[in-house]
C-alpha cells in the first residue's frame, strides 16, 4: 500500500479529513458556550434554583476549561496528542450525558466542571494536530481559518438551537444532542488521525495547573455563596481567604518549578500583562451581558426560549459583522485603539442593558445594548489578543497564546461570579434592581480596563523597502 507520505494527494485527502473531523469537535465545544445561556430559565425552574446559583452552570465549565488549557497542552505532548485528543473528547461526551441526566442541581455543576476538563484536554490536541498535518503557508491559513469560521458558526448557532431544544424537547437535550456528534469524533480520529510517534519528555507542573484551577473557583464559591442568606459569614471569610492563599501558592510554586505553567519572565513584558488583565475585565463583562439579556428576554420580557434565541441574533450578527472589519482596521487604527474602541462600544451596551429590564420595556428594547456589545466584543477581544501576543518568538508564542486564551476564560468566570452572585443576593436584590447592580460593576471593571489599555504600548510597524 503506497504511504501517504509517497502519495501527497492522498495525504492532503486525509489531512481534510481529519480537519472536518476535528472541526466537528470544535463545533460541539463552541456550541456548549452559547447553548446553556438562553436555556438557563429553563434549568433554574425545572431543577428550583436561583439566577445567582444558575451562575455556576456557566463558571464550572469555564473556570475548568480555562484553568486546564495549559496543562492539557502539555499532556499532548507528554502522552501523545492522539491520546489526549481521544480522552478529552470521551470525557466531554460522557460528561455531556451525565449533564443531561442530572437528577439534581450538584450533579449538573460536576457534570459542567467534567465537561470542562474535557475541553481542556481536547481543544489543545486538536489545535496541535491540524497545525502538524499542514504545512506552514496557504494550506495551513486555509484551515485555521475554517476552524475559526466553524467556531464562530458555532457561538451563533447555540443562541438559536439553545432555543428550539429548550422549547421542543426540553433543557435536558441542549447537553444530549451533542453526544452522538462526540461518539462520530472518536470513531474518525481513531480512524484517521495519525499515531502518537515518540513523545517528548516534558515536565509536568501539575501542582500549578491545579492551583490555577483551584483559585477562581474557591472565589467564584465564594463570592456566590456570600450572597445565600443561610451560609454562615465565616464559612464565606475563610473560602475567599483560601482563594487569596492558593492564588499566592501559585506564585510560589511558578517561581520554583524547573518548567513552570506560566515562566515568571512572562510578567516582564509589560503590554502583554496589560492586555491580558483587560482582557479578563473585558470577558467578565462580556459573560455578565449574556447571562442578563437570557435573564431579562425569557422572565421580564416573557419570551419563549424559542423566541429568545431568534431576539440574540442582531447581537450574533452584530459579532460577525464586527470580527470580519476588525482585522482591517487593526493596520490602520492599532491594537490599543481597536481594544479601547471595544471596550467602550461595551460599556455603553452594558449601561444600556439597565434601561429596558429596570423600566419593564419590551424585548426590542434590548437590540441596541446586543449590538454594541457585540461590536464591543469583535473590536476589543481581537485588539487585546493582537496586543497580547505582541513580540512573541518561537520559544513563547504557545506560552503567550495559552494565557490569552486563559484570561479570556477565567475572566469570564469570574466576573460573571462576581457581577451576578452580588446582583442576585437576596438581601440586596430587594431594595437595587439587579439588572442594574450587576451592570454597574461590570462598568465599573471596564473603566479600568480601558484605564489599563491606555498604558499599551505597541511597538512600531516595520515598515516594507522601497522598491527601486
Amino acid at each position: 500500500m503506497t504511504s501517504d507520505i509517497s502519495n501527497p494527494r492522498r495525504a492532503d485527502i486525509r489531512a481534510w479529513s481529519v480537519l472536518g473531523c476535528l472541526a466537528t469537535l470544535q463545533f460541539l465545544i463552541a456550541i456548549d458556550v452559547t447553548v446553556v445561556n438562553v436555556a438557563l430559565p429553563s434549568i433554574g425552574a425545572g431543577l428550583s434554583v436561583s439566577a445567582r446559583e444558575l451562575t455556576w452552570v456557566v463558571v464550572a465549565y469555564t473556570i475548568t476549561g480555562g484553568g486546564l488549557l495549559m496543562l492539557g497542552g502539555r499532556l499532548g505532548d507528554v502522552l501523545g496528542r492522539r491520546r489526549v485528543l481521544i480522552a478529552g473528547t470521551a470525557l466531554f461526551g460522557a460528561a455531556s450525558l451525565l449533564a443531561g441526566l442530572a437528577p439534581s442541581f450538584p450533579l449538573l455543576v460536576v457534570a459542567r466542571l467534567l465537561q470542562g476538563v474535557g475541553e481542556a484536554l481536547a481543544l489543545p490536541a486538536s489545535m496541535a494536530t491540524i497545525v502538524l498535518m499542514f504545512p506552514e503557508g496557504p494550506r495551513r491559513s486555509r484551515a485555521l481559518s475554517v476552524w475559526a469560521a466553524v467556531a464562530s458558526t458555532g457561538l451563533v448557532v447555540g443562541f438559536v438551537l439553545s432555543g428550539i431544544i429548550t422549547e421542543l424537547y426540553g433543557w435536558r437535550w441542549i447537553f444530549l444532542v451533542s453526544v452522538p456528534f462526540v461518539v462520530l469524533v472518536i470513531i474518525g480520529a481513531i480512524a484517521l488521525v495519525p499515531a502518537d510517534s515518540a513523545v517528548a519528555r516534558v515536565p509536568l507542573d501539575l501542582p500549578g495547573s491545579l492551583l490555577l484551577t483551584l483559585t477562581p473557583l474557591l472565589f467564584a464559591f465564594g463570592v456566590i455563596e456570600a450572597g445565600e442568606g443561610g451560609t454562615a459569614p465565616w464559612i464565606t471569610a475563610v473560602v475567599l481567604i483560601a482563594s487569596a492563599v492558593s492564588g499566592a501558592l501559585f506564585v510560589v510554586v511558578e517561581k520554583r518549578s524547573a518548567a513552570p505553567l506560566i515562566p515568571l519572565t512572562f510578567f516582564r513584558n509589560k503590554t502583554r500583562v496589560m492586555a491580558n488583565l483587560s482582557t479578563a475585565l473585558l470577558s467578565a463583562a462580556l459573560s455578565t451581558s449574556f447571562m442578563l439579556f437570557t435573564l431579562h428576554l425569557q422572565q421580564r420580557a416573557l419570551l419563549t426560549p424559542l423566541e429568545a434565541g431568534l431576539m440574540l441574533l442582531p447581537l450574533a450578527m452584530s459579532l460577525v459583522a464586527a470580527a470580519t472589519f476588525v482585522p482591517r482596521l487593526l493596520e490602520r487604527w492599532g491594537a490599543r485603539a481597536c481594544a479601547g474602541a471595544g471596550i467602550a462600544l461595551t460599556a455603553a451596551g452594558m449601561a444600556a442593558i439597565a434601561i429596558p429590564s429596570s423600566g419593564g420595556a419590551g424585548a426590542a428594547a434590548t437590540i441596541p445594548a446586543m449590538v454594541l456589545i457585540a461590536a464591543g466584543m469583535g473590536f476589543g477581544l481581537v485588539g487585546l489578543q493582537y496586543a497580547a501576543v505582541t513580540g512573541v518568538t518561537e520559544d513563547d508564542a504557545g506560552v503567550a497564546s495559552g494565557i490569552q486564551r486563559a484570561a479570556d476564560q477565567l475572566g469570564g468566570s469570574t466576573g460573571i461570579a462576581l457581577y451576578i452572585g452580588i446582583a442576585f443576593a437576596p438581601t440586596l436584590a430587594t431594595s437595587i434592581d439587579p439588572f442594574v447592580t450587576a451592570s454597574a460593576l461590570a462598568v465599573a471593571g471596564l473603566a479600568a480596563a480601558w484605564l489599563i489599555t491606555r498604558r499599551i504600548t505597541m511597538p512600531e510597524p516595520e515598515k516594507e523597502p522601497e522598491v527601486g
